[in-house]
């Protein structure tokens, strides 16, 4: 009978360490899992852009929207301030002069409805002055913004285009009374960042009511209504 017991108690010990070891196996392929898809999660918050373009093409459906916006900066060196962001002219640059993050302010007196920002980044002649990482945030004013996205640039050189698309595929733009553009850090760890142009888009208007298409053409538009 003691003989009968003490097999009884072996097969016992055996099952709790198997259950045991069990266990452990589903806690350490769950924690596995767990860090896997932290690291999605990440790779999804921030976006990586190289190189960029020499033109600048949007698409007909988009309008600049920027020179109905005041521009400000936190900081700049005299004779590169904000005004060289939007004179067209890519030998001229905004030049930031203060501590990291170097921030660009795009206001609006309404809330309007943009769709992409377009950088002039150079990093063959700006080295070290180059963003290398920019946050996008929105809302009504200083008090209220969020961060839409962050994007990391590999030594970009021409035009860089930044989606304010979310990531829900129905939120293809951001409406919104203010934009900021935060540069958090330069290529080779620079101070200050130099941004030769930028260029806010949105949708463009339907130039007719109830009208579920627009036209292109100048002389269309000229006549599609009554007058």
């Amino acid at each position: 009978m003691v003989y009968i017991v003490h097999i009884l108690q072996h097969y016992f010990n055996l099952a709790k360490s198997g259950e045991r070891q069990r266990r452990v196996g589903f806690e350490t392929e769950s924690e596995e899992v767990i860090a896997m898809a932290a690291e999605s999660s990440e790779g999804e918050d921030e976006a990586k852009l190289s190189g960029g373009n020499q033109l600048l093409i949007v698409d007909d459906d988009l309008t600049e929207m920027g020179k109905k916006a005041a521009w400000s900066v936190s900081s700049c060196k005299p004779g590169n301030g904000v005004s060289s962001l939007r004179d067209d002219n890519l030998e001229t640059y905004w030049q930031s002069d203060g501590a990291q993050p170097h921030l660009v302010n795009i206001q609006f007196q309404k809330k309007v409805r943009l769709q992409l920002i377009v950088m002039y980044v150079d990093f063959k002649l700006d080295e070290s002055y180059t963003p290398s990482k920019v946050s996008i945030r929105a809302g009504d004013g200083f008090h209220n913004l969020k961060e839409i996205k962050t994007v990391e640039l590999v030594k970009p050189t021409g035009w860089v285009y930044l989606s304010l698309s979310g990531v829900d595929p129905r939120e293809t733009f951001a409406n919104t009374f203010m934009l900021q553009i935060a540069v958090l850090s330069n290529h080779l760890n620079g101070r200050d960042t130099h941004v030769r142009q930028i260029k806010v888009y949105g949708p463009r208007p339907n130039p007719i009511p109830h009208q579920p298409f627009q036209f292109t053409s100048r002389e269309f538009i000229t006549y599609s209504s009554i007058r």
